[in-house]
């Protein structure tokens, strides 16, 4: 298969999934030529009108810190939230070349019990300084997201007196809402609570079998605070614009940790989300 744009003689040949392909074009609106070739030279084009916007991407400094493709990565753990409330989970991780963008997609299986939620992790650096941050994904809820809560997509990072700030974002299928971590105590005594934003967010209506794009800007001062700016789903900006104190003192060494959560919806269940093109931008 294959794309060209608006009067262009020139095709551009996509190999593999063409799901999720990247089609590069100045700001506006353009007509995308989609373009298919069957075993015996038949040919077929869809055309489709397209309005490019202006991507986080493009405010992200040339010398800032970038972890491409971490889903790929080794070292990925899993471990039941027990922050999420009373339930039990159990997650496996593993990379899926069948079902990705990339060739490499990382597959997050869960299986819980009264509203459990399965964490996992990755160490990506053990930076102290950038305070800056935009968290980029590619995101696949495979079959059906009836027995999904939440989905959670944090960034930790240890900065220079100890403390951990948690960078947290969820798409809340509670309250319908981006939600953003606030510290209401003190780092020593914290008290970790989820607050609601305005923007909307359930991950039960997003669609299923097909891959959704993700990122999240946020940055912090030197002592904790975090503000969160604006969550893109699928290209729509949706502002957060919150300020909320988030460092922890949990005694952790120097790290910058990323995080993705599934939190189960019901007595019981099972949910298995795909991510891929997983980049976190830091400066």
């Amino acid at each position: 298969m294959g794309y060209s744009l608006d009067n262009s003689s020139s095709t551009t040949i996509v190999n593999g999934n063409v799901v999720g392909a990247n089609v590069y074009a100045n700001l506006g609106w353009h007509t995308l030529h989609v373009k298919s070739w069957g075993a015996s030279g038949a040919s077929c084009v869809s055309d489709v009108a397209i309005d490019v916007v202006s991507s986080p991407v493009n405010s992200v400094p040339s010398n800032a810190l970038v972890s491409k493709e971490i889903q790929s990565w080794n070292g990925w753990l899993a471990v039941n939230d027990t922050g999420s409330g009373p339930g039990w989970s159990e997650g496996t991780t593993a990379l899926s070349s069948s079902l990705s963008l990339s060739g490499h997609a990382r597959q997050f299986a869960t299986t819980y019990t009264n509203y459990g939620g399965e964490r996992y992790y990755l160490t990506i650096g053990r930076e102290s300084w950038p305070k800056n941050f935009l968290y980029d994904t590619w995101v696949y809820l495979a079959s059906t997201s009836t027995g999904i809560a939440n989905i959670e997509m944090d960034m930790n990072e240890v900065i220079w007196n100890g403390d951990t700030v948690i960078f947290g974002v969820q798409c809340d299928g509670y309250s319908n809402t981006w939600d953003y971590t606030a510290n209401k105590g003190t780092p020593a005594n914290y008290v970790d609570t989820w607050q609601h934003s305005t923007a909307y967010c359930n991950p039960r209506d997003w669609t299923p079998n097909m891959w959704h794009h993700i990122q999240a800007q946020y940055s912090r001062d030197s002592v904790g605070n975090v503000t969160y700016k604006t969550v893109w789903l699928d290209g729509v900006e949706q502002f957060i614009n919150a300020t909320a104190p988030s460092a922890f003192s949990l005694g952790w060494g120097n790290a910058v940790v990323t995080n993705f959560q599934v939190d189960g919806l019901g007595a019981s269940g099972s949910a298995t989300v795909y991510a891929d093109h997983m980049t976190v931008y830091r400066w």
